[in-house]
C-alpha cells in the first residue's frame, strides 16, 4: 500500500489542507494519505495551540467520508514534542506492508535542515513538496547541504529527484488556496463567519466547542 503522511498542527484543519491531500492522492495514486495531528510541534509555540485531543477530533471529522484518507493518533499517544521521522519509523513499523512518503508546504522544506535527524528522515520517506502561498521554490541542491543534495539526480521520466535508495523528492503543483489557521482563529475570535473555509462539520465542532474564542 502507498501511504502519504500529512502532519500538521491542524489549528484547525481547513479545505486548504484537504484540497493539497486529495490532489496529491489522485495525481500520485496513494491509497491512503494519513493525516496526523501533531502532539506539540518542535516549531511552534506550545501555548498557542488548542489542545491536541480537540485538534485530533476535527481532523477525524474533516476527513470522515473520503475513503483515502483517515487520522492517525500516533503523536498525541506518544506524547512529548513530535518529531516527524520518530513518527514515520513508528508508521512504517506498524505498516511494514507500505511504503511511506510525506507530504509538506515548501515552505517546510526550504527549512527541512532544521528538523530533527533530518537525513535520516530522507533515508526513511519520500517527500511531497506542494506550494505554499508566498513561498518560493527551492530545489534540493538550494535547501539541502553539498553532500546530501548530490545524492539525488533528476528523473526526467518520473519528474523527481531520487537517490539510489528509491527516496524521491516530487514537486507538486496543486490549487492554491491562501487560506490559514491563523486567519480562521482571529476571525472566530472576532466573532466572523469561517464558513466556506472549514468543512461544516469542522465548523459545528468549533462553535460546539467554543474553541478559539
Amino acid at each position: 500500500m502507498r501511504v502519504a503522511v500529512f502532519g500538521g498542527t491542524f489549528n484547525p484543519i481547513h479545505l486548504g489542507h484537504l484540497r493539497i491531500a486529495e490532489e496529491a492522492r489522485e495525481a500520485l495514486s496513494f491509497e491512503r494519505v494519513v493525516f496526523v495531528p501533531t502532539h506539540i510541534t518542535p516549531h511552534k509555540s506550545r501555548e498557542s495551540l488548542t489542545p491536541p485531543e480537540a485538534r485530533y477530533e476535527l481532523v477525524r471529522r474533516a476527513v470522515e467520508g473520503n475513503p483515502g484518507f483517515e487520522v492517525s493518533d500516533i503523536e498525541i499517544r506518544r506524547g512529548g514534542r513530535s518529531f516527524t521521522v520518530d513518527t514515520v519509523r513508528e508508521l512504517k513499523r506498524e505498516r511494514p506492508e507500505s511504503s511511506v512518503s510525506l507530504l509538506i508546504g515548501n515552505d517546510s522544506f526550504n527549512e527541512i535542515t532544521s528538523w530533527y535527524e533530518y537525513e535520516g528522515l530522507l533515508s526513511l520517506a519520500s517527500l511531497i513538496v506542494v506550494p505554499r502561498p508566498g513561498h518560493p521554490v527551492k530545489k534540493p541542491g538550494e535547501v539541502l547541504p553539498v553532500e546530501v543534495a548530490r545524492k539525488f539526480w533528476y528523473d526526467s521520466e518520473t519528474g523527481a529527484y531520487v537517490n539510489s535508495a528509491g527516496i524521491s523528492i516530487t514537486y507538486l503543483s496543486t490549487t492554491l488556496m491562501d487560506i490559514s489557521s491563523s486567519a480562521i482563529r482571529e476571525k472566530v475570535r472576532k466573532g466572523l463567519s469561517i464558513r466556506y473555509l472549514v468543512p461544516e462539520s469542522v465548523l459545528k465542532l468549533i462553535k460546539e466547542q467554543e474553541l478559539y474564542k
